[in-house]
């Protein structure tokens, strides 16, 4: 449904509950689009969400290996008295 700005604003409530409803609303300006009136998500699916990026994260952390620490990284770059080789 295509509706102007002006006319939206008399009726918000009726195209919320439409929007709501599961139809798109979209709003004009001189003939032109300029926005979409649409339902939000419900909140369980965000939940969901950093669920599942929790997951991903702890199976990323598990496949990691142990690398050098900082201390042995660098020891090739110095002389035994901490200067520049």
């Amino acid at each position: 449904m295509q509706l102007a700005i002006t006319d939206a604003k008399a009726r918000l409530t009726d195209l919320v509950r439409r929007a709501e409803a599961g139809e798109e609303i979209v709003l004009t300006r001189h003939g032109h689009a300029v926005a979409r009136l649409v339902a939000m998500r419900p909140r369980t699916l965000i939940k969901d969400r950093a669920a599942q990026i929790a997951a991903i994260r702890a199976r990323a952390a598990a496949k990691a290996l142990p690398g050098a620490s900082a201390r042995q990284s660098q020891d090739f770059l110095y002389n035994e008295d901490g200067l520049p080789e």
